[in-house]
């Protein structure tokens, strides 16, 4: 069931983080809200979708993640075939909403198991 909602929770955050990007204009006023069932669900999913195995690679993902949405601004803002670089910031920024609180929940269970098996 865990299982579940963790496969769940994956599904549902990362197309509201598109959505969310792609519409904040029109969502306005609840993409507040949006944002932190965003937080939540990353949460979640840090919670209990990554396991043992995967959390290295998972955090490695996501550092990545994190370095190219800190530079993607600037590379970007040199789209200029309508908005596409303004809804890719935004996409991305929702993204990271999404997987930063996951990333958090992965490395403090990493370092927890850490600590338990000093070698």
């Amino acid at each position: 069931m865990e299982q579940k909602i963790g496969h769940y929770s994956f599904i549902g955050g990362v197309i509201i983080a598109i959505v969310l990007g792609l519409a904040s204009d029109a969502i306005g006023a609840n993409a507040v809200w949006l944002v932190s069932l965003l937080v939540l669900l990353g949460l979640v999913v840090g919670y209990l979708n990554v396991t043992g195995k995967e959390t290295k690679e998972f955090l490695l993902v996501a550092t990545v993640l994190v370095i190219v949405s800190s530079m993607a601004p600037g590379a970007l803002e040199r789209l200029t075939i309508g908005q596409v670089g303004v809804y890719l910031q935004n996409v991305l920024g929702q993204i990271m909403a999404f997987v930063v609180p996951a990333t958090l929940v992965v490395a403090l269970k990493e370092i927890w198991v850490m600590g338990q098996n000093p070698e």
